[in-house]
């Protein structure tokens, strides 16, 4: 592009009755007491994380001594986006896990196809795998035996080992939602010419490229594969696809590919950190049907450790909106063969040393005055800076009623982008006090460099 096609952008008390009723004093003293006795009585630890906790309670009524559950949900879901909005402040979510379907926003739209009367509760209940002849009660059976809209969910925390990678049929939910499930140390996750799938609060790492083969396939049909690369979750030709609240890392090709004319995707909430290539849309420079592709990016936490490709964008569309980039390495944003895309009030936060530079495009002298990037609303920390499209259209998404959604100021990003990832693993900063699902969380105990993830 001509340096004169160009520019760029930079960035560089209230007061609480501290009353609270004498009964409610002593209901506190007394739990107290009760996990001071569990300490003792118990491991050191798990006791004095009960006495926390209660601490926590306490502190929490003694500032906010006049707020109703109905009112202090309110407040927990300002501070949501419109995605969680929409389940986590249902106390009975785990009973109508379905209503999830209804969340969606983006070019994914209303996912409303995968419930009905006739839907399929299916639970895994064996991390086996079995990649010709799976077993009832296995993540295969359920993705790619049975026929029909499927609802999958997990008995318990599982680490799930794939002798070969997972075809997902059409109209199939994973939903990890209550657990603490992982795919990973072998093959992955692939949509291959499906329709209506849900991926939704799982954590696929370490994934490993496989030798050409067979698999079981979509509705129960044995298909063979040629060579994968090891993506975490890899896209084929497939349409209206919802990837949200999941965690990928530390696979050898890249976490999410989506390739070989794929259209309307929504990829939301997940948490993508220490990778090299994050995220392609577009299969390659040639393959011209991606030109129809279409993909939301919305309220992802990227980093750390993420060196580029966030995404990375051929031919097609994406708006890419409210996301929270925590550094890059080569860059954070970029493509090739003239895409068009729209970063909207997103937060970029420059790494310390290397390029301070958000985007980055493939020369093409053929393709090199199409570019269509463009900045609005963003936010740059720490001399972040954004090659923009001078003088042209800023494109829009268009989207339709049910892809709608409003993009929040981006001062709100932090916030919005907290919860990224499965609800067990948040990218958060330790030390705050979280309301979620009801229930207060201490955020030190959640932080993974805690957990040992």
């Amino acid at each position: 592009m001509d340096n004169n096609n160009k520019q760029r952008k930079r960035g560089g008390g209230k007061h609480f009755s501290s009353s609270v009723p004498l009964s409610l004093l002593l209901l506190f003293g007394s739990i107290f007491q009760f996990f001071l006795q569990l300490t003792s009585s118990q491991s050191y630890k798990r006791g004095l994380q009960a006495v926390e906790f209660i601490l926590t309670i306490m502190i929490i009524v003694f500032l906010n001594p006049n707020l109703s559950f109905a009112k202090q949900s309110k407040i927990n879901g300002l501070k949501m986006n419109v995605i969680d909005r929409c389940w986590r402040l249902n106390p009975e979510w785990r009973r109508h896990r379905s209503q999830l379907a209804t969340c969606s926003v983006g070019y994914a739209g209303k996912m409303t196809n995968n419930m009905d009367k006739d839907l399929i509760y299916y639970k895994v209940t064996d991390v086996s795998d079995n990649p010709i002849n799976p077993k009832p009660g296995t993540l295969r059976y359920g993705a790619s035996m049975i026929q029909g809209k499927v609802w999958i969910t997990f008995e318990r925390d599982m680490n799930i080992k794939l002798e070969k990678p997972l075809l997902i049929s059409s109209f199939t939910t994973i939903d990890g939602r209550g657990v603490n499930v992982h795919i990973a140390d072998n093959a992955c996750l692939m949509i291959f010419k499906a329709t209506n799938v849900i991926i939704h609060g799982i954590q696929v790492h370490h994934c490993k490229p496989q030798a050409p083969g067979i698999v079981m396939g979509p509705e129960g049909k044995v298909t063979p594969l040629g060579h994968v690369d090891g993506d975490a979750i890899r896209l084929v030709t497939a349409s209206n696809i919802w990837i949200d609240h999941n965690t990928l890392y530390d696979c050898p090709d890249g976490l999410l590919d989506v390739t070989r004319g794929s259209i309307n995707v929504t990829i939301s909430n997940n948490w993508f950190k220490n990778q090299d290539k994050v995220m392609l849309l577009g299969h390659d420079d040639g393959y011209i049907r991606d030109r129809n592709m279409k993909v939301t990016v919305v309220y992802n936490h990227f980093g750390p450790n993420c060196n580029q490709r966030m995404p990375r964008i051929r031919h097609g569309y994406a708006h890419v909106a409210n996301n929270f980039y925590q550094g890059w390495v080569q860059y954070a944003i970029g493509g090739s063969m003239g895409p068009s895309l729209k970063s909207e009030a997103n937060l970029f936060i420059a790494p310390m040393i290397g390029s301070k530079e958000v985007t980055w495009r493939k020369d093409s002298q053929k393709n090199g005055d199409r570019w269509e990037f463009h900045s609005v609303n963003d936010a740059f920390e720490n001399g972040a800076s954004f090659e923009i499209t001078k003088g042209g259209r800023v494109p829009k998404p268009n989207y339709n009623k049910e892809q709608s959604f409003e993009v929040v100021d981006v001062k709100f990003v932090r916030s919005l982008t907290r919860s990224s990832g499965p609800d067990h693993d948040f990218p958060t900063p330790e030390g705050k006090i979280l309301p979620f699902f009801g229930r207060l969380w201490v955020m030190r105990d959640l932080n993974p460099r805690h957990r040992g993830s």
